[in-house]
């Protein structure tokens, strides 16, 4: 198993980095496609999924992103896209928070998936994730529904979100500086 890779990057492509290790192009798909310059030296976190047309690596900047895609990847019905997809749309710890407080309606609104799906991954996982003090899922859950009702796609909801910096407390700073992140 391949647990981490580490070169030169190559190019970037929709959905993660090809990285020249020893000479080969590896493409690993990324959670967050981080603005990795062409020609800067990365190590990543991975893992390797082999499916039926051939392996396929998954890399993440932090090994607790990869530790909680894995996680993800026990809950049945649940392949790599989709949990990738899950990371790509909210931060680790408010992803752990929310499932440890079963809170579904972050998951569905802010995370975007199914009622069905959501309640499948809070049953799941909630025993094996805990709720990291101090984080905003109740507030961003809210926050997420005003931003709709201003008229953003909830795409646009989401990556407002991704924006607001950590040290944002209470609703209102936390729409300020969502609302504030997206006119820069």
């Amino acid at each position: 198993m391949i647990r981490t890779i580490s070169g030169t990057v190559l190019s970037i492509e929709p959905g993660g980095v090809v990285v020249n290790v020893s000479g080969w192009g590896v493409f690993v798909h990324l959670a967050v496609v981080e603005p990795f310059p062409i020609g800067s030296t990365i190590t990543l976190a991975t893992h390797l999924a082999m499916k039926k047309d051939g392996p396929e690596l998954y890399g993440f900047v932090d090994s607790g992103d990869r530790a909680f895609f894995e996680l993800a990847l026990t809950v049945p019905g649940l392949g790599p896209k989709t949990a990738l997809s899950i990371l790509r749309r909210s931060a680790r710890e408010q992803l752990e928070t929310a499932i440890a407080k079963r809170d579904v309606k972050y998951l569905t609104r802010v995370v975007g998936l199914g009622k069905k799906s959501a309640e499948k991954l809070v049953v799941e996982l909630a025993d094996k994730v805990t709720a990291k003090e101090g984080l905003n899922s109740d507030t961003d859950s809210e926050v997420f529904d005003m931003l709709v009702a201003l008229g953003y796609t909830g795409h646009e909801a989401r990556k407002a979100l991704e924006e607001i910096p950590p040290e944002a407390k209470g609703i209102d700073e936390r729409l300020k500086s969502a609302l504030s992140a997206n006119l820069k």
